[in-house]
């Protein structure tokens, strides 16, 4: 391995590093807050490598990796979510019973898994970070064990994630046997002006079970909601951030390598994906009364609209794809950030009479939220809007009519149920609660500054999303 190759690997090698420098300082009886600000400061590390090895890339580490500008953007959007999911976690554990200490040493492999995800070319190192991913999730979901929902959502997810990893598995196998590699060039050239095989079909058809099950679209979705649930608040905006970011990010790598979109029948199959997902997605959510299951179900479709910007298979396409996520994911974490702000030592604010009246009671909390929705529902001036107007150009450009039209309507419908939330806000307040003062008042502070950011990024991108355009364009050129 050269030099270039080796300093190329440094933001992940950082990533790794994090999880190491946790466990020593637990070892040493440190504090959680040490944790906490050694945690965020090895964030901060990794964003700084990654702008440090820029001018070096595109760095290819044959046979497994490629780090390239493409890689650089999912992961910079998979750092940003983590550095946001972690600064929730501090006011969301110390005040609980369990030791939230071992939690960063899980979050950051966690990251690591999902970081390593977006650099695959190879279905070995693929297989590697969603299995460090997966098994990080499953003590993540049941961390708080004492919760009735936590250990059962956290067997479901193993459970399921378990059996899609064979799944997975059987499909690795199936493609060797078909083409002798699994690197994802090597098995694009060899299916190159050559109709796939039966056993190639099948490898993709369980590959996209297990993908799907990640992705929670239809209909590997069922684990979605109850996941959601039962996880702890930063938990679960982790899982429907910066996970699906660098899962996504594998299947457009593998989509673009193989030329999946050149199969009519692929396309089908993933537009059929797309749209069941949008509909279910926005039908389930409609009658929901617990927000953490409501925002479940709106992932659902969110990942339905972006795989319509993944069926085209172009340079757009990725530019379309890469500033949805960054647009989502800034948009969910506001969402949960509030949820966790307003949950108690016993339970997660996830019912929606917790959210009555809260505009008068707390009402920074509650432009948040409300931006939130705004942005999830795709109101003009916010950055969901602009993120699905570029999603919907994208694929009308390529005459993907049906899905185009679908994501109209589903649109239309998810606004039922994001209103239904923001009227909640400013609907009479109950009776007033005792105010418990914090324990930790400087981080409230910190967190609710940065709730505050987040809810002006929604804004800008909304209103002036060229220069967020244009970066992704110049990193993507990176290849």
């Amino acid at each position: 391995m050269s030099n270039e190759q080796l300093l190329a690997l440094l933001p992940f090698m950082v990533l790794a590093g994090a999880s190491i420098v946790v466990i020593l300082m637990i070892a040493a009886r440190l504090s959680h807050t040490a944790i906490q600000v050694a945690g965020f400061l090895m964030l901060c590390f990794t964003v700084l490598a990654m702008g440090y090895v820029r001018d070096i890339l595109p760095q290819e580490i044959l046979p497994l990796f490629i780090i390239d500008g493409f890689a650089a953007l999912y992961t910079g959007v998979i750092i940003f979510s983590v550095g946001v999911v972690g600064l929730l976690s501090y006011i969301y554990f110390e005040e609980r019973e369990e030791n939230p200490k071992e939690y960063y040493i899980l979050l950051f492999l966690a990251t690591l898994g999902a970081a390593v995800l977006t650099i695959s070319r190879h279905f070995v190192s693929l297989f590697l970070g969603l299995e460090i991913l997966s098994v990080s999730l499953y003590a993540l979901i049941a961390y708080l064990r004492n919760r009735n929902n936590a250990i059962e959502s956290g067997l479901k997810y193993l459970i399921l994630a378990a059996l899609t990893s064979a799944f997975l598995l059987l499909g690795m196998a199936l493609f060797y046997m078909e083409t002798g590699s699994m690197e994802f060039n090597a098995i694009g050239q060899k299916l190159a002006g050559s109709d796939p095989g039966v056993l190639f079909k099948l490898g993709l058809a369980l590959m996209v079970v297990a993908i799907g099950f990640k992705l929670a679209l239809v209909p590997f979705h069922l684990w979605a909601a109850d996941v959601y649930q039962g996880a702890p608040a930063p938990v679960t905006a982790f899982i429907a951030t910066a996970s699906k970011v660098g899962v996504f990010a594998v299947l457009m790598r593998f989509s673009l390598a193989v030329n999946l979109q050149q199969s009519e029948f692929l396309l089908n199959v993933f537009s059929g994906i797309a749209i069941a997902s949008m509909i279910l997605g926005n039908i389930l959510a409609l009658r929901q009364q617990n927000i953490k299951r409501l925002l479940a179900y709106s992932s659902i479709a969110h990942l339905g609209y972006l795989i319509v910007a993944f069926l085209p298979g172009t340079r757009e396409g990725i530019e379309a794809s890469v500033f949805y996520l960054f647009a989502y994911a800034i948009t969910i974490l506001s969402a949960f950030g509030i949820v966790t702000i307003l949950s108690t030592r016993m339970k997660d604010a996830e019912d929606l009479s917790v959210y009555r009246g809260l505009f008068w009671r707390k009402p920074l909390l509650a432009a948040v939220l409300a931006v939130s929705l705004f942005s999830l529902a795709g109101i003009p001036l916010t950055a969901g809007f602009f993120a699905k107007f570029i999603v919907l150009l994208t694929g009308a450009n390529y005459n993907l009519w049906l899905p185009v039209i679908v994501l109209v309507l589903t649109s239309v419908i998810g606004l039922y149920y994001y209103l239904r939330i923001i009227s909640t806000l400013f609907a009479s307040a109950p009776a007033a609660e005792p105010r418990h003062k914090p324990l930790h008042p400087f981080f409230h502070f910190v967190t609710y500054a940065t709730l505050f950011v987040l809810m002006v990024m929604i804004c800008v991108l909304g209103v002036f999303p060229g220069p967020a355009i244009e970066g992704i364009r110049q990193f993507l050129m990176i290849r």
